[in-house]
């Protein structure tokens, strides 16, 4: 099991001890997806649903029907809180995280505690997707079951990186587990339809309703409801209370997110839908190469677009800093090649020396006059006739 060699994510035993897995080798962490196209890398299948579901009891099924099928998945374990896990896990983040020490430790409760173990986990998640790397050619599907509590994964910030992380490497198909049993009500149906919508706009990746429980009650009036606004109305006729006229009217603004909804009905009990729900993830991962990876790989560039400009902007405002000017151009020989002067400016420099120098010349011819004229005048006198005394 792969779980075993996951690294340690936080220190939340009590007296600072590591959590398990401590034997990670390093180069899990450096692990990279091969060369494989789109098209031959393992779909991710992120499961989630109300608690009472029966999310974990699907997981197993499929996780059971695709072992019969000779092509067993990878399974990853999400929920820090469950007591026992009904199917055999890949990675399980009880082996990593210990709930109740994080409840412990932080002062937490249990809703608190499932947040933060999530968020532990998900600081070392790039290790995940080391293992998921490695087995990507031999696994067809990898499974995540999350957490009961699905605000604490669908609206956190750790659910919001897994998420995407899976979705920028592999074909990711989100799955909305539905109580059928729960949703005969027509107020009741319409909550699952909003929270189903509101995840479906949040993370923007192809999506799958499974109404489980089909073995107790028939999803036929489901699906009859979601094709045919009369026989929905006909049967919100029998509600007078105020949230049966805010259903109404919510009815018709879902009217376009049921004509592209990918809806089945399955037993986890007896296994009936299994394959028509596989047929639908497989429609989903079409939907995923067709539509989300490239709008993936078109931000992707705009990004290092974007960065590459930045860095660009940078390195110039450093120049200008720096006083660096435009770089001068060279001539074959070797030498600088003159840059003609400015327009309409006269540069004089030379003319100044040489002012210089002329009057430097000429004071020095007249000091040399005045020298001999002196000499000449005491010669003479020396010369001259001098009266006795």
């Amino acid at each position: 099991q792969d779980h075993q060699y996951v690294k340690t994510m936080a220190e939340a035993m009590e007296g600072g001890s590591s959590l398990a897995g401590e034997n990670t080798t390093a180069s899990v962490g450096a692990a990279r997806l091969p060369d494989i196209p789109v098209a031959n890398r393992p779909t991710c299948i992120i499961c989630l649903g109300m608690a009472g579901s029966g999310k974990t009891t699907f997981v197993q099924r499929i996780n059971a029907h695709l072992h019969a099928r000779k092509t067993p998945p990878y399974v990853i374990n999400l929920d820090p809180a469950v007591r026992e896990v009904p199917f055999p896990t890949n990675i399980d983040i009880r082996d990593t995280v210990n709930y109740k020490e994080v409840m412990k430790q932080y002062n937490l409760g249990p809703n608190g505690g499932i947040v933060t173990s999530l968020n532990l986990f998900a600081t070392r998640f790039d290790q995940v997707m080391g293992f998921i790397e490695k087995k990507a050619p031999e696994c067809k599907y990898v499974i995540f079951d999350t957490p009961g509590q699905i605000e604490v994964f669908t609206w956190s910030a750790s659910g919001t990186i897994i998420t995407e992380t899976l979705a920028s490497t592999f074909p990711t198909v989100v799955v909305y587990v539905m109580d059928i049993v729960r949703s005969v009500n027509p107020v009741t149906f319409m909550s699952n339809m909003l929270y189903a919508c509101s995840i479906l706009y949040k993370t923007k990746l192809p999506f799958v309703v499974v109404m489980n429980k089909t073995d107790v009650v028939d999803h036929s009036f489901a699906v009859e409801w979601m094709n045919d606004f009369e026989v929905f109305q006909e049967a919100l006729e029998q509600e007078t209370s105020f949230a049966s006229s805010l259903t109404r009217s919510m009815s018709l603004v879902l009217d376009e997110f049921y004509g592209n909804l990918k809806c089945v009905g399955v037993s986890s009990l007896l296994g009936f839908g299994v394959e028509e729900f596989f047929k639908a993830v497989d429609e989903s991962r079409k939907e995923y190469e067709k539509e989300y990876y490239p709008e993936l790989k078109r931000l992707q560039q705009v990004k290092e677009t974007e960065e590459a400009a930045k860095r660009e902007a940078e390195l110039e405002r450093v120049r200008r800093d720096r006083g660096e000017g435009e770089p001068v151009p060279l001539v074959p020989g070797g030498r600088d090649k003159p840059r003609p002067p400015p327009q309409g400016i006269e540069i004089s420099l030379g003319q100044e020396e040489e002012e210089d120098s002329d009057d430097m010349a000429m004071g020095g011819e007249e000091e040399g006059t005045a020298e001999k004229l002196e000499s000449e005048s005491f010669q003479k006198f020396l010369e001259g006739p001098h009266p006795k005394q």
